[in-house]
């Protein structure tokens, strides 16, 4: 399994929280690391989304069809995030902090805690558990 777990890029403050959409640095961002995955993964990969605007704009700068779950909105659970990956073989989730920073610290070091996940960034993790860090990239970086 190739898994992609993607915080959405730099959204705007206010509420309603599922409304917040992109800043322009925000959709710089989304397209910047977009450019860098579409590069990257391979030629078929499926993307996921939570149902926020924010998590929606990051997402669509791939250019490809998003399976919105709504499961996967701010709050997510480590299992809702990994249940969202099952059965496929590469994945890109878009998602929020500190739900993907959990499942991230669950996959990789087998821990219950909150790694952090710049706004826009990801990490890109390989196999089953425990899994292999093929990447981790700031969207700063690009």
């Amino acid at each position: 399994m190739e898994l992609i777990l993607w915080r959405h890029a730099d959204a705007e403050d206010g509420k309603p929280d599922l409304e917040r959409k992109l800043t322009p640095k925000g959709e710089k961002q989304a397209k910047r690391v977009a450019k860098w995955l579409i590069e990257h993964l391979p030629e078929q990969f499926s993307v996921v989304a939570s149902p926020a605007l924010r998590a929606q704009q990051t997402a669509a700068a791939l250019g490809v069809q998003v399976k919105t779950i709504e499961a996967l909105a701010p709050g997510a659970s480590v299992d809702q995030i990994l249940a969202a990956a099952r059965n496929k073989k590469a994945v890109v989730i878009v998602g929020h902090q500190p739900d993907l920073g959990r499942a991230v610290a669950h996959l990789v070091a087998g821990a219950r805690s909150e790694w952090h996940i710049e706004k826009g960034g990801f990490w890109w993790l390989s196999g089953e558990a425990p899994v292999v860090v093929k990447a981790v990239l700031s969207p700063d970086l690009l």
